[in-house]
């Protein structure tokens, strides 16, 4: 089940929205307006060699934790 972002035309709010195949056409959770146009997310944008994770920090200097300096407790 994809999570698609929305932007409504009506009043300008922004949301995320759990979408199945099976699920009405959403409306916006403020004015309750069905003009939306789904935005396009940096994760939906990124394909083939871009996806990997080539640019990403390093591990940890004190615990080693993969996502990098300041990812964890313990500094």
């Amino acid at each position: 089940m994809p999570i698609y972002e929305y932007a409504c035309s009506a009043c300008g709010k922004e949301f995320e929205k759990l979408v199945r195949q099976s699920s009405p056409a959403p409306a916006c959770p403020d004015c309750h307006s069905s003009d939306l146009h789904k935005k396009l997310s940096a994760f939906a944008a990124v394909t083939g060699s871009a996806s990997r994770a080539t640019n990403l920090p390093g591990p940890c200097g004190s615990c080693g934790h993969p996502e990098g300096p300041g990812a964890c407790h313990f500094q």
